[in-house]
């Protein structure tokens, strides 16, 4: 089980959206029902990988790799200029083992909230489950382009299920969310063949070399056939190029000579090519993320998309840039994050204080919740740009978090739009008497996002915080003014929650007249609990216990600060003194 796990979790959802497939339409509840048991099957697969990753044992994004499973994908002989390789490579660590949780849980709440959806419920249902085999894949591939293929997948679903089932601008926002997200993906696409160009896979190289012992190459064999690249001596016919993104982690593993090595000394616009190629992948995730300025898209697409597309892409596919940010841009470029640390920190800052003052000027409560994601989000920034321990903790543990929270939050603005097909907030007043349990959610989803003690957000924000404050004394790589300028965020968060509950929810009962005759203000119904309360449960389970997730992150998130500082100050020199040369 434990060899095939990673994949099971994978491609469950792909043959559930096989059997929708074949399927007839008008089997709508088989359809649904079928969705459902993949998704569950996923969630499941997630909770018992999660009990079963050992969160002691030692990893920093290059190795400590759990439950992995690696097999020949493609792969031929170029002849003279080596061999073209491409693995089938997963594995999951403490970086990505949260990730993998928080997919599973967002996955069955989003098919359970589907149940509504009226319109072409196979064509819906079958790209709901490509989206979930795509995003799953993202956070377990190992190989660089195979992440790229889930990574570009995203997008045909999403466009899709925006487009199709979205609101009256739906065509305008699926159009801008896939320009905006194919352009970073070029941008990716672009550093990723740069990167294959220069490394090497040590292991396939000494196979070419027929070094391996017994057909296993050691960790002699390996540090052998890096010397020997580094001195120049293996011919081109025995060199295996990789996409494997462990293997570009070591700088040993790059090419002397090689566009992207250390020292090639090539220069684009002033800047070293490795700079070039850090920015490149900043923005092709930052757009993700999003971040302050490449943000615009996700308002629109979040106001357009339906209930249950939100919160996928609110909780899980915003999460994707994040992650991309930690498993690929920093370890492998570790020379750009440490000389752009300021520049990463400081758009965080940007958008957390942005994203919070656009909240808190919106009428439309769905508008608003998206503008907080760009501000909760900017978080994610300053904890990884400070490359404190508790900054990429709560790096971490801010993805996750916000993953739970920002899933309840666009519930609750689903079911007052499922009721009063409007959500503008100034055309409710007093809705605690019409509707209490509802008020009783928003209150909790409230507060666990503008970072309530006791609450999963408040942990993320204060090892973010805590990490942006010590980093000027012990990395030396943000200003702490920057971290003290985030605190505002805080601020700004209390007061449009507060304000827009104050508005909504509290004082004499009031609806807009022309809503009066069909909205129909009933509290929640059974299938609404079932999606909230389960929410509601973890922000705060992980806000009281919070030991349960750092405890399975914080070795990972401790090795990939020692491994990105420790390369990270040696290749800034190497590559700084090629250009006073």
């Amino acid at each position: 089980m434990n060899d095939f796990i990673l994949s099971s979790l994978i491609f469950t959802p792909l043959l559930a959206a096989l059997i929708v497939l074949l399927l007839p339409m008008r089997f709508q509840n088989t359809i649904k029902a079928v969705a459902l048991g993949g998704a569950l099957v996923q969630m499941v697969l997630a909770i018992l990988l999660y009990f079963r990753f050992d969160g002691t044992a030692a990893a920093n994004g290059q190795s400590g790799y759990q439950f992995v499973n690696k097999l020949d994908w493609i792969g031929f002989s170029l002849g003279s200029l080596g061999r073209f390789q491409i693995e089938y490579f997963v594995g999951v660590d403490g970086i990505s083992i949260s990730m993998v949780l928080l997919t599973g849980i967002v996955g069955v709440i989003g098919v359970i909230s589907s149940w509504t959806i009226k319109k072409n419920i196979k064509g819906y249902f079958l790209l709901y489950l490509l989206l979930l085999t795509s995003v799953m894949g993202c956070f377990l591939a190992l190989d660089f382009f195979l992440f790229y293929l889930f990574f570009e997948f995203m997008l045909l679903p999403m466009y899709f299920l925006i487009g199709i089932w979205g609101g009256p601008k739906r065509e305008y926002a699926a159009i801008k969310f896939f320009i905006y997200t194919l352009v970073g993906s070029l941008f990716i696409l672009i550093v990723m063949i740069g990167l294959y160009t220069s490394v090497i896979d040590p292991e396939a190289t000494a196979a070419q070399l027929g070094m391996l012992q017994d057909g296993v190459a050691n960790s002699d064999v390996i540090l052998q056939v890096q010397q020997l690249l580094q001195q120049n001596v293996i011919e081109g016919a025995n060199i295996v190029r990789t996409f494997s993104i462990p293997a570009m982690m070591d700088p040993a593993n790059f090419i002397p000579g090689s566009l992207l090595h250390v020292l090639s000394g090539t220069v684009l616009w002033d800047l070293p090519i490795r700079f070039i190629a850090f920015l490149l992948l900043f923005v092709g995730f930052a757009i993700k993320v999003p971040s302050v300025p490449v943000h615009t898209w996700l308002p629109d697409a979040h106001v357009e998309a339906p209930t249950p597309i939100s919160v996928l892409l609110a909780a899980i596919l915003l999460k994707v840039g994040g992650y991309g940010l930690i498993r690929i841009v920093y370890p492998i470029f570790p020379d750009g994050g440490a000389y752009f640390s300021v520049l990463v920190g400081g758009l965080g800052v940007l958008s957390i204080i942005y994203g919070a003052l656009c909240a808190l000027a919106m009428n439309d409560l769905k508008k608003l919740i998206a503008y907080s994601s760009v501000s909760h989000m900017g978080f994610v920034l300053l904890g990884l740009a400070s490359l404190t321990s508790e900054g990429v903790n709560g790096a971490i543990y801010m993805m996750f978090s916000h993953g739970i929270i920002s899933a309840m939050l666009f519930l609750v603005v689903g079911v007052i739009y499922d009721r009063a097909h409007d959500r503008m907030i100034l055309n409710f007043r007093g809705l605690a008497k019409r509707m209490p349990a509802y008020t009783t959610f928003v209150v909790i989803a409230f507060f666990a996002s503008l970072g309530l003690p006791g609450f999963s957000g408040f942990i993320a924000e204060l090892l973010v915080l805590v990490g942006g404050f010590s980093a000027p004394d012990i990395t030396g790589m943000l200003p702490r003014w920057l971290t003290i300028v985030a605190v505002f965020g805080l601020l700004l968060a209390a007061a449009y929650y507060l304000w827009a509950l104050q508005r909504m929810f509290f004082g004499k009962y009031w609806i807009f007249p022309e809503l009066r005759e069909k909205a129909k203000l009933s509290d929640l119904n059974a299938r609404e609990y079932l999606m909230l309360v389960p929410l509601a449960i973890l922000a705060l389970v992980f806000g009281i216990f919070p030991h349960l997730l750092l405890n399975k992150i914080g070795v990972a998130a401790q090795g990939f600060t020692e491994l990105v500082l420790r390369n990270g100050q040696e290749q800034l020199q190497m590559v700084l003194s090629t250009i006073v040369r």
